[in-house]
């Protein structure tokens, strides 16, 4: 499939530094080129990270914009296939090559895996980038939820704040798998079995993942969390309501004493935003969940991720 000037191909393992070079310098020089903090703070060895978790994932599912008189990466998009939807990863363009369409056929590539799989696409986008939001929005892509982006400084002996039902957190098992795939079909329609599978083995030594059972054992809300110098935030969870998502919350970030991990809320969900900020929360940012496709409102308490993206 070619575009202008560059053509598209799977990334291979011997790609990894240039993607990973591809996505420091652009995400980075579009929040500096704006006047905010660089996203990735530990070179490009730490956007190593997606290279490596999305193929551990699903290998083969990086598509690679090559420009063909250099023969550089000038454009890098991931996803995700799922039981139920296509989830967008991270998608880059190297600044030198803008206005040539790269992202709309990048995109238009991942749906066209999606088309033939005849599921939706789904994504989290930043509020502020106009110009993605147009990308996405002329794709058909439609707005179904706002979500908040809390920065949250952890002392190194852990928060004062301890809501309700936090004696009920445990640490996930992978005889949980069932019911958080259960759990996370009544809420919010999608199903991804392989990522739970994933956290919860941490092979890389870098993730954690708690659940919320009731008196009962049954699974009520679950929230996963990743550390590493490529991304340290918590997410994805699900939680049946705001007082298991503060529960949970709380509880990961007692995983990340001495760090300053963000989670993503509900904008609307105005009771639990309110206690994080009485837990020194900050905003930083804004995220737009969007879907291309059927789309069910969820039943509950939403927290999404980018590592990996989770729509």
């Amino acid at each position: 499939m070619n575009i202008p000037n560059c053509q598209l191909r799977p990334m291979t393992k011997t790609d990894w530094d240039a993607v990973s070079q591809l996505i420091y310098d652009s995400t980075n020089g579009w929040y500096q080129r704006r006047g905010f903090d660089p996203i990735f703070q530990n070179g490009s060895g730490s956007t190593r990270l997606f290279c490596e978790v999305y193929e551990a994932l699903d290998p083969g599912c990086c598509v690679l914009a090559i420009h063909p008189a250099s023969n550089r990466v000038a454009g890098s998009c991931f996803f995700h296939p799922r039981e139920t939807h296509v989830s967008l990863g991270i998608m880059n363009v190297h600044p030198e090559f803008f206005g040539l369409g790269i992202a709309s056929q990048l995109l238009q590539y991942v749906i066209e895996q999606a088309e033939r799989l005849t599921l939706p696409v789904r994504l989290v986008s930043s509020a502020m980038n106009l110009d993605s939001f147009s990308l996405y929005s002329r794709a058909g892509f439609v707005p179904r939820s706002v979500y908040q982006d809390m920065l949250i400084a952890v002392p190194a002996n852990g928060l004062s704040w301890r809501p309700k039902w936090m004696d009920r957190v445990r640490d996930a098992e992978l005889a949980d798998v069932r019911q958080l795939v259960e759990l996370e079909m009544a809420v919010n329609q999608i199903s991804r079995e392989g990522d739970f599978r994933y956290f919860i083995e941490n092979r890389q030594g870098i993730w954690h993942m708690s659940v919320l059972e009731n008196e009962k054992g049954e699974v009520q809300g679950f929230l996963a969390s990743v550390n590493h110098p490529g991304s340290n935030m918590l997410g994805p969870g699900i939680a049946r309501d705001a007082e298991v998502a503060a529960a949970l919350i709380a509880s990961e970030l007692d995983h990340h004493r001495g760090r300053s991990p963000v989670v993503l809320v509900p904008t609307n969900e105005t009771g639990l935003v309110q206690q994080l900020y009485g837990a020194g929360a900050r905003n930083c940012e804004l995220h737009f969940g969007q879907v291309r496709g059927d789309y069910v409102p969820a039943r509950g308490v939403v927290m999404p991720s980018f590592m990996p993206e989770t729509g």
